[in-house]
């Protein structure tokens, strides 16, 4: 499986990672590093994550540790990262 990112998804990445190096530099690495682990398990459990029931074929998954959510679908062999939204947003 490859993780592919929507141009939304990739200006939320931006915009996280921004925030993070701003306001709490030292969390970076440990946030990447997370992330890059939930990627990872995704590419081998890609319907692992539970289904976002208001959007059929929609996954989130949770950032552990961090207050953000995935959403994602699965498109043949591509995870297609939709959104990368903080906790309190909606989706």
């Amino acid at each position: 499986m490859k993780v592919v990112f929507t141009d939304e998804a990739l200006r939320d990445l931006d915009d996280i990672l921004t925030y993070i190096t701003l306001h709490y530099p030292g969390v970076l690495p440990a946030f990447e590093l997370r992330l890059r682990a939930v990627f990872d398990r995704l590419t081998s459990f890609p319907e692992s994550a539970q289904e976002v029931l208001q959007r059929p074929g929609v996954r989130m998954v949770p950032l552990l540790r961090y207050p953000y959510k995935i959403f994602y679908q699965v498109s043949g062999d591509r995870i297609e990262v939709l959104h990368i939204h903080h906790g309190a947003q909606q989706f």
